[in-house]
């Protein structure tokens, strides 16, 4: 989903699709139970994601926020990030970090109404475009 959507929306190459499908392969092999996956089906299809990622032993990581354009706009972005919040905060996270890039600025929206602060921007040529990416972080 990642790679068909930021191909379509964003113009990305088939280098972002391995940058998600790498350490996604990574996470499907971990059997950290402070790591999980929240993975929206509507009817016979998967329709969103967002995970959490084990980055230290005080610190995750929020990765994988994807929603299909037709369930955008609903509300349902902001609970998948909530109940990885929430999820981040049992299993005693003192922070959590994320990157996104300029161009989704509706993700950036949603990640700094619930607590999110900008630390870094980077600007390179990434996925075959110039693309400026945000790191964000929360403590929790």
């Amino acid at each position: 989903m990642h790679g068909i959507f930021h191909a379509l929306e964003q113009g990305w190459d088939h280098t972002f699709e391995v940058y998600v499908a790498v350490p996604l392969a990574e996470f499907a092999q971990s059997k950290s139970s402070r790591e999980k996956i929240w993975i929206l089906v509507e009817g016979d299809r998967i329709a969103g994601s967002v995970a959490i990622v084990k980055r230290t032993e005080e610190e995750a990581q929020l990765r994988w926020l994807l929603l299909e354009p037709e369930i955008r706009g609903r509300g349902i972005g902001r609970w998948l990030v909530e109940e990885a919040l929430d999820f981040s905060r049992d299993m005693g996270y003192e922070s959590i970090v994320l990157w996104t890039a300029e161009s989704l600025p509706i993700a950036e929206k949603l990640y700094r109404s619930v607590g999110f602060e900008q630390i870094l921007r980077v600007r390179h040529e990434r996925w075959g475009s110039i693309v400026n990416e945000v790191k964000y972080r929360l403590v929790l």
